[in-house]
């Protein structure tokens, strides 16, 4: 077990530092003892190693500074050697230039004077003089220097053998040096142009081309190529001119050991197109410094090993130790952690060990139970004899396996429920020395079942007593997992109601009943999702009921983990009866609204009636006098009996029109075609419109899409819009010129969908702001005579469309100038064709129902 932590002890005056470590040495366990007598001599051995290693690498690091120093000192020495003789050979060709532009000396002059130069100076491989046209006027070149360098008395030099230097040579007016060329690093040259002037313009150079190689030979000092590794380099990194060491080469024996010392400057006046660089040579290995270093490293892990190995052999003799220590502590910290009450009884009854746990169960304390015989202070008065018998059983080793349940007295009289267990108490020879008895308080889980149980009946009690079938079946089996008493009284105790149920609901998946392995359509599917997922309702007939019912499913994990389906039923054939009579009572007060309408119109219907009677009856009269005199030719008598016919048949459609519009009969969505709905409801709205004096100007767009609609109800709302925008315009009593009444039907996309739009606009005197929200209402209208169901009806007949009607004032600044009924239609409806069938619910189905 680990040790509290110790508190620092605060020396105090008549203490020494030396007294308080004592004490504070004295009081560490000895296994810490042990660990700082190992760990202080390793701390120091670590430490002695890191400060010689410390001091090594601080001289090793002056030492090398200083060689750094030294190296960097003579590589600027050497380039200044350099400088000197590229200024002494530049000094030389701009005396000879000075004397091409006085005119001093001739072409073979010139070549004379070269070959003294080459001849004196090595490193110099030709000279040659170039006029402005870039013609070589005279040259002499070294007879060691390359092919590539001879140059020829007339020959033309062209721009990348110069590398751009005559140009800036004739530009800068004053000598330039090119980078090194050359395709060979071993061969490359330098050039110089010195410019040539003639009266202030430029008249060519004076070319000298050196020999990178002999600057290195010639221009370097013997003692800088001693005691270093020296190259010339161009700005790529090649090497143009001696050799560097290779790192590879240089033998590391420390593990900090550094590279060559070196340094690079570029040579001037060349730039940094010419570099110079120094390598300084490994002439000693620091044998010394190193071998000192590795032995002093190798003593130190040695004692480090050997202290390690002591530390080891201690700690495994602590540990053998504490080992006996920590098996106890664990057993009586386990035993102090449990929750449950031990108690042993010696073979006569009486307790020898009781643990804590045992001890805050009853409220007596250790001492006061170990050592007594029965009857024990924690039995209650009342169960003495009981529990005596109890206790004579345990004895005689016939006690229950799954334990018994007593009742516990506590110090304070308060009384606890309690599950002993006994087993036999074994020595290690394999004899028995009495009893253990384990006790656990079930105080609170016997009240939680006891709750649970009470639960569980109150919730069947509920079920019971809904008015809606419960029940839950696995998927894919005709097993009932709970059924409550409306689906027995329905459907009895069997599975088939259920399944029967599922299957009218359409959402349930058949496993095939060929195979008899096969598992349930939702095989491998999360389960999780199925139980998470939303209640699913439909509403069906059962023909076994004669009812309607409304069932919602959902999956449930069972109790036992499979996956279940729970159906609720309830019946709502009240509801869809009650929804059959509103939809019959809305179909009739449609035909009332028809019926209304054309008897609103109906003297404005007779007048137009009137018209091609009255043109038959003369015609008729006409024919009869004509005829009694003889006066009609054959072809007069066909003409006349041809406008006879077409009047009729005139009359005829006008009645037919009437007679389809007023006639009652069942919604029937079909494709219909929007022009011929519009040019209907115009045909018989037109009649009354001109009997009133306004004017009607339709717009309907080309190309419309077919509509799934009841082409009869569409027009009614039509006939009716266009009847109440006439009715105003006279209401608002406006002069001729302002009767009129505006259709427009086109295409458009409102709330994500294509749509087409109906609006009439009149110019009116609009609706009040305070009844634009009321005029939808039931038996709410703004005329005098009117009976309120108008517009309601045509609101009911739009929305059972899936559609949507609005109605809004037209403004001339503040002036009401007008109204405008707008409705609108999708192009992809939800209804359908109505099915030939001989069910009589179809047709009491209200219009939301006949919209699934």
């Amino acid at each position: 077990m680990k040790s509290a932590p110790e508190k620092p002890v605060i020396p105090t005056g008549n203490s020494t530092p030396l007294d308080w470590w004592n004490r504070w040495w004295r009081r560490l366990p000895p296994s810490r003892q042990d660990r700082f007598a190992t760990l202080a001599p390793l701390l120091s051995v670590l430490l002695f190693l890191s400060a010689i290693a410390v001091a090594i690498t601080y001289l090793r690091y002056e030492e090398l500074e200083r060689e750094q120093e030294a190296v960097t000192r003579d590589v600027e020495y050497a380039q200044q050697r350099l400088r000197l003789r590229l200024l002494e050979r530049q000094e030389q060709l701009m005396r000879l230039a000075r004397e091409v532009d006085n005119k001093e000396i001739s072409a073979e002059e010139f070549e004379f004077q070269a070959e003294t130069l080459i001849s004196q100076f090595p490193e110099l491989q030709a000279i040659s003089w170039v006029d402005a046209r870039r013609t070589v006027a005279a040259s002499y070149t070294s007879p060691s220097a390359p092919v590539s360098l001879m140059r020829l008395k007339g020959a033309t030099m062209t721009a990348a053998e110069t590398d751009g230097s005559f140009e800036l040579a004739r530009d800068l007016r004053q000598p330039i040096y090119s980078r090194p060329l050359g395709e060979d690093s071993r061969q490359s040259t330098l050039m110089l142009q010195v410019p040539l002037t003639e009266q202030g313009r430029f008249a060519g150079t004076v070319m000298g081309e050196y020999s990178i190689d002999g600057l290195m030979r010639f221009g370097m000092p013997p003692e800088i190529m001693a005691r270093y590794a020296v190259a010339l380099m161009d700005d790529r990194g090649r090497v143009l001119a001696g050799s560097l060491q290779s790192p590879s080469t240089v033998l590391r024996l420390l593990p900090w050991s550094a590279q060559p010392l070196e340094h690079e400057v570029p040579v001037s006046p060349v730039g940094n197109g010419l570099l110079l660089k120094a390598q300084g040579y490994r002439t000693s290995q620091d044998i010394v410094g190193s071998g000192f270093f590795w032995v002093i490293g190798a003593l130190s892990a040695l004692t480090v090993w050997m202290l390690l190995g002591t530390w080891r052999h201690t700690r495994r003799r602590v540990q053998a130790q504490q080992a006996l220590v920590s098996e106890t502590n664990f057993r009586r910290a386990m035993e102090n952690s449990m929750l449950t009450g031990m108690r042993a009884l010696d073979m006569q009854g009486r307790i020898t060990y009781v643990n804590p746990a045992f001890c805050s169960m009853t409220g007596w304390t250790e001492g006061e139970l170990v050592g007594r015989t029965a009857p024990f202070p924690y039995w209650p008065d009342e169960d003495h004899d009981q529990l005596s018998a109890r206790l004579e059983d345990e004895l005689r080793g016939r006690s229950t396996p799954g334990g018994f349940e007593v009742r516990v007295q506590r110090r304070d009289g308060s009384i606890f429920d309690a599950r002993m267990y006994v087993s036999p108490l074994i020595d290690p020879k394999g004899h028995q020395t009495g009893w253990m008895t384990s006790m656990t308080d079930i105080t609170e889980p016997k009240r939680i079942r006891e709750e649970l149980s009470a639960s569980y009946e109150r919730f069947t009690t509920v079920l019971e007593s809904l008015d809606s079938a419960v029940s839950v079946a696995p998927l894919g089996s005709d097993e009932m997992l709970f059924a409550n008493k409306m689906y027995r009284l329905w459907f009895g105790t069997r599975g088939l109601g259920h399944r029967h149920l599922v299957d009218l609901a359409g959402n349930q998946p058949t496993p095939s009943p060929d195979n008899g392995d096969a598992v349930d359509a939702f095989a491998g599917m999360p389960t999780e999702t199925l139980t998470d997922a939303g209640a699913e309702n439909a509403e069906v007939f059962v023909e076994e009921l004669d009812r309607w019912l409304e069932v919602r499913t959902r999956y449930l994990t069972w109790v036992d983990g499979r996956l279940a389906q729970m159906v609720i039923a309830s019946d709502i054939t009240p509801r869809r009866n009650a929804e059959a009579q509103a939809a019959l009572q809305n179909e009739r007060a449609q035909t009332a609204s028809r019926l209304i309408t054309m008897g609103e119109m109906a003297s404005s219907v007779a007048h137009e009636l009137n018209q091609p009677l009255t043109a038959i009856s003369n015609y008729c009269n006409g024919m009869i006098s004509r005829l009694n005199e003889q006066r009609i030719s054959n072809e007069d008598l066909l003409n006349a009996l041809d406008k006879t016919a077409r009047q009729a048949q005139r009359a005829g459609q006008i009645i037919q029109r009437i007679k389809a519009f007023v006639k009652r009969s069942e919604p029937n969505p079909m494709p219909s075609d929007v022009p011929t709905m519009v040019s209907n409801a115009i045909e018989l709205a037109d009649i009354e419109l001109r009997r009133q004096q306004v004017r009607l100007s339709p717009y309907v767009a080309a190309r419309l899409p077919t509509l799934m609609v009841d082409p009869i109800l569409i027009e009614q709302v039509l006939i009716n819009l266009l009847k109440n925008a006439g009715e105003a315009i006279t209401q608002a009593g406006r002069p001729p010129g302002e009767r009129y009444v505006e259709l427009r039907v086109g295409p458009r996309r409102l709330e994500n969908q294509e749509v087409v739009e109906f609006s009439v606009r009149d110019s009116g005197n609009g609706v009040p702001d305070e009844m634009i929200e009321r005029i939808y209402e039931a038996f709410y209208s703004t005329k005098s005579e009117g009976m309120g169901i108008g517009l309601k009806l045509c609101r009911s007949i739009v929305e059972s469309h899936h559609g949507r009607m609005q109605v809004q004032n037209i403004y001339n600044g503040e002036e009401v100038v007008g109204c405008c009924f707008s409705f609108w239609i999708p192009v992809q409806s939800r209804l359908t064709p109505p099915l030939e069938t001989t069910e009589p619910t179809t047709a009491s189905l209200p219009d939301t129902e006949r919209a699934r």
